[in-house]
């Protein structure tokens, strides 16, 4: 996931936005996640968003991955994410689970009727975004096993701290499905 680089003002810094990418290009890297759950994205508007998009794909190298983060409370927005990145030619959007309204969303029918109604209209792959540390907001094991049945859901980028749910995920989920550990945190050890 890239950094946002800002100016003393606080607007995107687009000349250090470029020269990022250009030694990341270097770096061999298969591609760039813009606007991730974890970083900024919550501190810029929708514009910055897709002025941003923009800004990497023009400097990212050719063959390089692109994936947009669509951090948004509605499932409207969301998808604007997505299909303006998709324009700027992003191969799959990620999107987390709205977090708003926490007693509505804690409930595995509506964040499966959220990520269908994203999925059902984004012009590229949709990948959900677990991060229950950000978002007090748990997706179950077995609702990522409901979504990867939809086609436009390809993936889970998983933050939660537990290795058994992982797996659940894998044994759950449709055969193709992709399964990130993005957060898992590291169970120390007891010392004897």
């Amino acid at each position: 996931s890239l950094a946002t680089p800002f100016d003393h003002e606080g607007n995107l810094y687009k000349t250090k936005v470029r020269h990022n990418v250009e030694r990341w290009n270097r770096a061999g890297l298969s591609g760039y996640a813009v606007c991730g759950p974890a970083g900024e994205s919550v501190h810029l508007s929708f514009e910055e968003k897709c002025e941003l998009f923009s800004l990497v794909a023009e400097a990212a190298a050719p063959g390089r991955l692109l994936i947009a983060g669509c951090v948004a409370e509605s499932v409207r927005e969301t998808v604007a994410l997505a299909n303006r990145a998709a324009a700027s030619g992003y191969q799959a959007a990620m999107a987390l689970t709205p977090h708003h309204d926490r007693s509505l969303l804690s409930r595995a029918g509506s964040q499966a009727l959220y990520f269908r109604a994203v999925a059902d209209q984004a012009k590229i792959p949709v990948i959900l975004h677990n991060r229950p540390q950000a978002t007090g907001i748990d997706i179950a094991a077995e609702t990522v096993a409901l979504l990867s049945e939809h086609p436009n859901i390809i993936a889970i980028n998983e933050g939660s701290d537990d290795p058994e749910k992982v797996s659940r995920i894998i044994r759950g989920a449709k055969p193709g499905f992709q399964v990130l550990c993005g957060i898992l945190g590291v169970r120390p050890r007891p010392r004897f």
